[in-house]
């Protein structure tokens, strides 16, 4: 029984080319692949399997079988959760800086193109209000990023004043060297040399004549936790390039004693019931091999990977998706006061 399948833009009976996806003469956009069911048999067998598509990125198609274990659960959780949201929600809101340098605590995501940095960014957000809000903008869409600027994201707590964390989104990876966010300017963004909305040039590199280009950073324009991002579906196709890039900013990072974590995002999809299972994340084996999986490729303690859904089809917040969420961001608030307490 395949568990899953990759296919690379021809192969089996189905065909997909320029953006397009055919199938037994029905034709859907591989924006719209995720979630499709189809019904395949393997060569020299006679039944078919019911499988469904759970990624798509550069026509690299998965899916996995209706029948396989990815729902087999663990008898325990292999990471405890609070029964609770109230004490991490209360962390976040009264969280302020010891470091009287520091007005907000700056955390950076990266990732490749689609990760859900920016909806990560929105879902904070919509677990801070209550509600669900759209303020980083998101597409569905593209094959290449949408973020195209070094942006600062703030977190209003009244009319007022806004919460002592900031988000940085920035430009997605993807394979060539030409494509995508430069490896460089991720490096000058840690150490606070990138103006707020530069626009990335792919191919390119911030230079210090630029006037984009921050020649006296101070420590609250410095990066003082690194986030990578990656649908948990995606780790198995991640190709070698997006891997060597975001272990190159890791290793930056590290020089310079930046803390690092990891979130893998859209776990939903690793559910054939979806949003049903959102509690039993920590309990799911499929979750834990990729979890193990992304340690190995990227040298990240598993310890330091967490499992998150964000807030991308619903209209209201539920306290499933919150917990996730919060148990994130608590740990990036944590690791980024120890790195400025260190200082």
């Amino acid at each position: 029984m395949l568990s899953s399948v990759t296919v690379l833009c021809c192969q089996g009976i189905f065909l997909v080319f320029e953006g397009w996806l055919a199938k037994y003469k029905r034709w859907i956009p591989l924006s719209h692949a995720v979630g499709y069911k189809l019904k395949l048999k393997k060569e020299n067998e006679s039944k078919r399997i019911k499988y469904k598509i759970c990624s798509c990125q550069h026509y690299h198609l998965t899916w996995h079988s209706a029948l396989q274990s990815n729902t087999a659960y663990f008898s325990q959780p292999w990471r405890a959760m609070p029964k609770d949201n109230q004490e991490n929600l209360d962390f976040v809101k009264s969280y302020q800086p010891r470091n009287k340098e520091v007005k907000h605590l700056r955390i950076l995501l990266h990732g490749p193109v689609g990760a859900g940095k920016s909806s990560f960014i929105n879902s904070v957000e919509s677990v801070l209000k209550g509600r669900v809000t759209v303020r980083a903008l998101t597409d569905a869409i593209s094959g290449s990023s949408f973020t195209q600027n070094y942006t600062t994201f703030k977190i209003h707590k009244d009319p007022e004043s806004f919460y002592s964390f900031i988000f940085n989104d920035i430009m997605g990876f993807e394979q060539e060297t030409d494509s995508g966010v430069p490896v460089e300017d991720v490096k000058l963004a840690l150490r606070g040399h990138v103006k707020e909305g530069y626009k990335f040039v792919p191919g390119g590199q911030l230079k210090e004549t630029d006037q984009d280009y921050k020649l006296s950073p101070t420590l609250d324009d410095r990066v003082h936790v690194l986030v990578s991002v990656i649908p948990v579906n995606s780790v198995s196709l991640m190709s070698d390039k997006v891997v060597k890039k975001m272990r190159d900013i890791r290793l930056s990072a590290s020089e310079m004693g930046i803390p690092q974590l990891a979130i893998l995002t859209k776990v939903d999809e690793a559910f054939s019931k979806g949003k049903k299972n959102i509690d039993k994340v920590y309990k799911n084996k499929y979750l834990k091999k990729m979890v193990n999986q992304f340690s190995m490729l990227l040298g990240l303690p598993p310890n330091c990977i967490f499992l998150v859904k964000n807030y991308e089809s619903e209209s209201n917040t539920n306290d499933d998706t919150d917990a996730l969420i919060l148990s994130a961001l608590r740990q990036m608030i944590t690791f980024g006061e120890d790195f400025l307490d260190n200082l």
